[in-house]
């Protein structure tokens, strides 16, 4: 049987745990949070996030030391927000990951080093990079919790690691499917989020869907201008993994970007949003990150360069959309 370490507390960890005990796996589940944790062992669901998703018992062991939630891992899943996956890992050495697989579940940057998730988990715990993989959508927590058909994609450039992982994501409405393209897969996942927020924006200010949809569309030429620069390798960005993945967090209701972006156009403050929100928008921290990366690419970048000049400069939104939109295509 597999041991599976998730560390996070959240609604796409929750997700992913009620997937993984669709299988013949054992899972330690490391919260922060105390009484959640307390919570879970009576109860047998999160009260905080996906309160419908029952958990096992007998597959799920709940920790608040992080250490002992590690012990006797094959495999390690990171479901924190990109912002603050580092505060909870600081206690943690090289030595707590060797010979274990480490799993990205976060879509986002860290912002302080403007660098991927997997770069930084390679350099801080010295783990290669061929142990290291990312989940990636289209695939929404909620829809998860409903059992709705969703799909995954594991990428890794170790094609084993991706295709094993992907056998243990797969159930009765979740398809996965491995591949190789890591760096692609995880700059499309944390572009789509930026667009996603530019989608939000504009919806607030009262465009329409035809606006959205040449949006989106240039939006994808803006992710392969970028991720062909940064990683230049023969890839198909129309697949659900890049294309897919970009459609449900530019449309979805379930888009924590979209209506945070939403809640800029119709008026709100940056601070008032996220006030709002119970939950992390990656797409807020990422546009920081790809418009500093972007200094030294140089990649035409419109729609990145408006929702970074919005949210970051405070420019006004509706000045900012409607420059933009003289540049679509």
């Amino acid at each position: 049987m597999t041991t599976i370490t998730v560390i996070g507390g959240g609604s796409w960890a929750t997700a992913i745990i009620k997937i993984l005990s669709e299988n013949n796996v054992q899972i330690r589940w490391w919260l922060r949070d105390r009484t959640a944790v307390e919570h879970i062992r009576k109860h047998h669901y999160n009260p905080d996030y996906l309160r419908d998703v029952r958990l096992s018992p007998r597959k799920v062991k709940t920790f608040t030391k992080i250490t002992d939630a590690l012990n006797g891992a094959e495999y390690v899943i990171l479901a924190i927000p990109a912002a603050f996956v580092q505060e909870p890992l600081s206690s943690l050495t090289a030595k707590h990951f060797e010979g274990k697989r480490l799993i990205s579940a976060i879509k986002g940057m860290i912002p302080e080093k403007h660098c991927l998730v997997t770069d930084w988990l390679e350099e801080r715990f010295e783990v290669p990079i061929s142990q290291i993989a990312v989940i990636a959508g289209p695939c929404h927590a909620e829809e998860v919790a409903l059992e709705k058909q969703s799909y995954l994609t594991i990428a890794s450039t170790n094609e084993a690691c991706a295709a094993h992982f992907a056998d243990l994501m797969k159930c009765h409405f979740v398809m996965a499917r491995p591949l190789v393209d890591l760096y692609g897969v995880e700059y499309a996942a944390v572009m789509k989020n930026i667009v996603a927020l530019a989608c939000g924006i504009s919806h607030g200010l009262g465009y329409g869907d035809n606006f959205q949809a040449v949006l989106v569309s240039n939006a994808m030429q803006e992710i392969k201008r970028f991720v062909d620069a940064v990683d230049p390798r023969p890839r198909d960005l129309s697949a659900s993994a890049y294309l897919g993945d970009l459609l449900v967090t530019a449309y979805s209701q379930f888009s924590r970007n979209r209506t945070f972006g939403n809640m800029i156009g119709r008026g709100y403050s940056v601070q008032s949003a996220q006030m709002e929100m119970k939950m992390i928008a990656e797409g807020y921290y990422a546009v920081n990150s790809i418009f500093e990366m972007n200094k030294k690419y140089k990649v035409d970048m419109p729609i990145t360069e408006a929702t970074y000049k919005i949210l970051y400069e405070r420019e006004n939104p509706s000045t900012e959309i409607g420059k933009l939109k003289l540049r679509l295509q």
